[in-house]
C-alpha cells in the first residue's frame, strides 16, 4: 500500500509545531541575554531550526556507526540555556561554542561506555542538577517580564500586563485543552501575546524586512571558538544530564515501537547526539537532545514509522534556510517572552523535582545530597563572589552555581551511595572493642 503523502506531511508538520516553540525560544533567550543584533539573532534562530532538522535525521537514520532508528525528534536542550548565558556573560560567545564543541566530542568518545557510567548519575544527581538549572533561569524570566534589562520602559505596567497576560493565556490552554493544543500552548501563548503587543505598538518588523529569503549555513559565524575550563566542564555536565534524559526517551519509544534496545543501539543513539552537538558548535547553534513532547505525539497518533520523522527533519531544514521565517520569531517583545519563560523555566525546575521523586527520601544521605547540592548551586548563583579569593584552579570549579552544585551532588553521591559501607563498619568495630576492654 502506498504511503499517504498528505497524512505523512500533516503528521510531520504536527511534530514541527510540537517542538517549534522550544527550538525557537532557546536562541531568542540566549541571543537576547548576550545583546545580539537583530541580524545576528535572525541567523541564530534560523541556524538552530536548520540544525534541529539535521540532528533529527542523524538520529533516525540507523546505520553501523550512529542513529538509534526510532521516531526521535531532536531539539536544543533547555538544560543548556542557563549555562550558556553564564558562559557568554563571563567569557564571551566564542567560549560558548568552544565548550559545546568539546562536550560534543566528549559524548562521541564516551558513547560506547556511557551505559556503564550511568550509576554515577542516578536521579538524586540528575534531579538536583536540573532543579539547580531551573532555579538559576528564573531571574532571566523576571528581567524579561519587566521588558528586558536596560530597556527604557523596564517594569512599566504595559510590560507587566503583557507578561502576565501571556502567562495566563498559557495556563488557560493547559487547563481547558488536552492533546495537541496543550502540547503547543507555549507557541500559541507567544502568538497571542505578540498580537496584543502589536496593537500596543510594541512590535518592530524591521528585522523581517531586512532578512533575506534564503541563506546557507556558515561555519563559525560568530568567530572561531575559544576554550575555557569552567565553560567546558559546565557543558560536559549538561551533555551528561541530557544523555541520561535521552536514555529514558529511548526506552519509552522502544516500548511504544515494540523494540528491545541493545547496548549497541544505545551507543549509536548517544553517538548521534554527540555528532549533533559537534555540528551545532561548528555552525554556531546549540547542544541537542531528544524532545519528550514528540514522544507523546507518537503515542497519541499511533504512527510509529520513521518516514514521518524524516519528513519533520526535512521541514525543519527547509524552514531554517529561510531567514524571513526566523526573523518573524525575533519580533516577539521581551515581556511576552518573559511570560512564557516563567512557565518554561518553571517546568525545567518542576521536571528536576519530578526526577527527584524517584529518590528514596527515607534515606538521610539522599536528603543531604539534595540539600547541599541545591543549596550550593543557589548560593553561588546569589553570591558569585563567594570564592573570589580562592586560587584560579579552585575558582574554575566554584565560580558557577550550576557547576558547583552539580559537582557537589556527584561527590556526595559517590561518598554516600557508591563507596562500600563494610570498610567503614570494620574500622569502627576495633575502636569499640578497645573502649570495652
Amino acid at each position: 500500500m502506498k504511503p499517504n503523502l498528505f497524512k505523512t506531511a500533516s503528521l510531520g508538520i504536527q511534530h514541527v509545531l510540537a517542538m517549534y516553540a522550544g527550538a525557537v525560544v532557546v536562541p531568542l533567550i540566549v541571543g537576547g541575554a548576550l545583546k545580539l543584533t537583530g541580524e545576528q539573532l535572525t541567523y541564530l534562530v534560523s541556524i538552530d531550526i536548520f540544525m534541529c532538522g539535521i540532528a533529527t535525521i542523524l538520529q533516525v537514520w540507523r546505520n553501523k556507526f550512529f542513529g538509534i532508528g526510532l521516531p526521535v525528534v531532536l531539539g536544543c536542550t533547555f538544560t543548556a540555556v542557563g549555562p550558556m548565558i553564564a558562559i557568554g556573560g563571563q567569557y564571551g560567545i566564542s567560549a560558548i561554542y568552544g565548550s559545546i564543541l568539546i562536550s560534543g566530542l566528549f559524548v562521541v568518545l564516551i558513547s560506547q561506555y556511557f551505559g556503564k557510567l550511568v550509576k554515577f548519575f542516578p536521579p538524586v544527581v540528575t534531579g538536583s542538577v536540573v532543579t539547580i538549572i531551573g532555579i538559576t533561569l528564573i531571574p532571566v524570566a523576571m528581567n524579561n517580564m519587566a521588558g528586558g534589562q536596560g530597556s527604557p520602559d523596564f517594569g512599566s505596567l504595559s510590560n507587566i500586563a503583557l507578561a502576565f497576560g501571556t502567562l495566563l493565556f498559557i495556563i488557560v490552554l493547559y487547563r481547558f485543552f488536552t492533546g495537541f493544543i496543550r502540547s503547543i500552548s507555549i507557541l500559541l501563548g507567544l502568538l497571542a501575546g505578540t498580537t496584543v503587543a502589536f496593537f500596543m505598538g510594541k512590535v518592530d518588523f524591521s528585522a523581517v524586512e531586512k532578512a533575506s529569503w534564503f541563506h546557507m549555513a556558515k561555519p563559525f559565524y560568530f568567530g572561531m571558538p575559544t576554550f575555557e575550563w569552567t565553560a567546558i566542564l559546565t557543558m560536559i555536565l549538561v551533555a551528561i544530564v541530557s544523555l541520561v534524559e535521552s536514555t529514558g526517551v529511548y526506552f519509552a519509544l522502544g516500548d511504544i515501537c515494540n523494540r528491545k534496545l541493545s547496548e549497541k543501539d544505545l551507543a549509536n543513539g548517544y553517538r548521534a547526539e554527540g555528532l549533533a552537538i559537534l555540528l551545532g558548535a561548528l555552525f554556531n547553534a546549540f547542544p541537542y537532545t531528544t524532545y519528550s513532547q514528540n514522544v507523546g505525539l507518537v503515542q497519541l497518533s499511533g504512527v510509529k514509522g520513521k518516514q514521518v520523522i524524516y519528513t519533520t527533519g526535512a521541514f525543519l531544514v527547509i524552514l531554517g534556510l529561510v531567514p524571513k521565517i526566523g526573523a518573524l520569531t525575533t519580533v516577539i517583545p521581551p515581556a511576552v517572552l518573559g511570560g512564557a519563560m516563567v512557565a518554561m523555566f518553571g517546568m525545567v525546575m518542576a521536571y528536576g523535582i519530578k526526577m527527584l521523586s524517584k529518590v528514596d527520601f527515607t534515606s538521610q544521605e539522599n536528603l543531604l545530597i539534595i540539600a547541599c547540592s541545591v543549596g550550593m548551586g543557589l548560593g553561588v548563583t546569589a553570591v558569585p563572589d563567594l570564592f573570589s579569593h580562592m586560587p584560579e584552579s579552585i575558582r574554575i570549579l566554584t565560580n558557577n552555581g550550576i557547576v558547583a552544585g552539580s559537582l557537589t551532588a556527584l561527590f556526595l553521591n559517590i561518598v554516600f551511595n557508591l563507596l562500600p559501607m563494610k570498610k567503614r563498619v570494620q574500622t569502627v568495630a576495633p575502636l569499640q572493642e578497645q573502649q570495652v576492654s
